[in-house]
């Protein structure tokens, strides 16, 4: 069985204080499948990976603290989205999505899906 995560991808400039909503298509497995939680993740441009949060099967959320209360990951069917809010220059990276078992210890970025780059900002 292949799993795909596919993004639109695109280059965007942004605003300074400025608002993005990121959109992943799934296909492959459910986004209602309790043995994943889904992720958004990023590469800073020190090549430095961070995890954003993850979106689980009943749709609960948790995110890291450095983005909490700016960004908010929601979901359907077949869709994952990240929505940004206040945009700084420190946002700067290429984003992922990524599947990732949910037994997993979120805090050392380990996944088992290889992660899809989605937008560059």
């Amino acid at each position: 069985r292949v799993v795909t995560l596919t993004p639109s991808s695109f280059s965007e400039a942004v605003r300074s204080g400025s608002s993005l909503k990121l959109t992943c298509q799934v296909s492959g497995y459910s986004l209602t499948d309790s043995s994943y939680y889904t992720n958004w993740i990023r590469q800073l441009p020190q090549r430095t990976l961070e995890w954003l949060g993850y979106i689980n099967d009943g749709g609960g959320t948790s995110y890291a603290s450095s983005v909490q209360g700016r960004f908010t990951i929601t979901k359907s069917s077949s869709s994952l989205s990240l929505e940004m809010r206040s945009l700084t220059e420190a946002d700067s990276a290429v984003y992922y999505c990524a599947r990732g078992a949910q037994w997993l210890d979120w805090a050392k970025i380990y996944f088992d899906f290889r992660m899809l780059p989605i937008y560059s900002l």
